[in-house]
């Protein structure tokens, strides 16, 4: 069974954004901690989805019991109504 880092670098490279693994209570769970099965998903969600939708859809089924952060490519917590497109998109360079 993977490492947190491991799951949160799985999500980063099927999703295509990062995010933070937390327990219910929001505290951030070790990046260390072993035991949890690896992200199943080799696709990425739709870009209209939401953020929520993903939590429910993805995030939720794999991992009972835990929540998580969405960031932006700044490193920003996004809010549940976010659209993953948008997210994807705050990664981009500008030039």
């Amino acid at each position: 069974m993977p490492k947190i880092k491991n799951i949160e670098k799985k999500i980063w490279e099927v999703e295509g954004f990062a995010v933070n693994f937390l327990h219910r209570d929001g505290t951030n769970v070790h990046g260390a901690k072993a035991g949890i099965p690896q992200y199943d998903y080799e696709r990425y969600a739709r870009n209209d989805w939401t953020v929520n939708e993903w939590k429910k859809n993805r995030f939720n089924k794999c991992y009972p019991g835990f929540d998580v952060e969405v960031l932006d490519g700044e490193g920003n917590k996004v809010s549940g109504q976010t659209k993953l497109g948008t997210v994807r998109d705050s990664y981009l360079d500008e030039e």
